[in-house]
């Protein structure tokens, strides 16, 4: 990484997500239009990268390449000047088949997708699999379309599982992380446990050989947040993670995530990477 990158740090948008919806924040986006609107507004407030997910006419998850289609045209027509990378879900809805959960990555090529590194249990109410089969493919596939693969790892394991897609040619490094903290039934969010997940994979891959993100749930975002600025991470914020803003408080929209994290990059005496330059650093094409 060049030295004047050294200073900078990712902001990564997650603007829907699957799960919440208006009863749980009237301010969620969940039509095409709404979400390239938050996307823009996301962009123009300091965020690099819009990890995006798609809903259905009831709001719910879905992986229908037609709405990401719908979704990218629409930032494009309406907000051309807009560079934010754009990473895609795999994960949009556990009910999906394998085929259908990387048609859209097939059809539209975008610069990141969503990797998750392992299956487990989710929400303590359903199963997130994530098969062999469908890990072995999707690298592949990846590689075919010039996506670059965002690592997610919901425990330890699965830093040791993306390991050993390396080992195989499945994936290429060096790799980017993003380190999911206080999902139910994956790792609890606090300092520690990211500081363990961080030195888990530098024993794996070694210091300096790969970047990465990380978000926290609920409670636990703020104290990930700025655990993550401090030790040289990237950050995730948005409505997929927290419908709060601060306890008692909805947030307004996914700027004002945004903007927070903004601020707080730069009280730590960093400044926010632009677009291009989280381009640099990632390694993207």
């Amino acid at each position: 990484m060049e030295a004047n990158l050294k200073n900078k740090r990712i902001i990564t948008a997650a603007v829907t997500g699957a799960w919440p919806k208006k009863e749980n924040n009237p301010n969620v986006p969940m039509t095409p239009a709404e979400i390239s609107e938050d996307i823009y507004q996301c962009w123009q407030a300091g965020a690099a990268i819009a990890h995006i997910h798609m809903r259905d006419d009831e709001g719910n998850g879905t992986m229908d390449h037609n709405k990401f289609r719908e979704t990218v045209e629409l930032l494009k027509k309406n907000h051309p000047d807009c560079d934010i990378i754009i990473n895609m879900t795999t994960s949009g809805d556990i009910y999906a088949t394998d085929e259908t959960r990387v048609e859209h990555v097939k059809e539209l090529k975008p610069e990141m997708a969503s990797y998750d590194c392992g299956s487990m249990n989710w929400l303590n109410t359903a199963l997130f699999i994530n098969s062999p089969d469908f890990l072995e493919m999707c690298g592949g596939l990846f590689q075919e379309c010039g996506t670059k693969p965002e690592i997610e790892v919901f425990d330890p394991g699965m830093i040791a599982n993306a390991a050993y897609y390396v080992k195989k040619g499945i994936l290429k490094t060096p790799l980017h992380f993003q380190f999911c903290m206080g999902c139910a039934n994956g790792i609890p969010g606090s300092v520690k446990n990211l500081v363990f997940m961080k030195e888990t994979t530098d024993e794996l891959f070694g210091k300096g050989n790969y970047t990465w993100s990380t978000f926290g749930v609920g409670h636990s975002a703020m104290e990930v947040m700025y655990a993550a600025v401090a030790m040289g991470g990237n950050v995730r914020v948005g409505m997929e993670d927290n419908v709060m803003y601060k306890k008692g408080q909805l947030a307004e929209s996914n700027r004002q995530f945004v903007e927070r994290a903004k601020r707080v990059i730069e009280e730590f005496g960093c400044e926010v990477a632009t677009p291009d330059e989280a381009r640099q650093i990632l390694g993207l094409k």
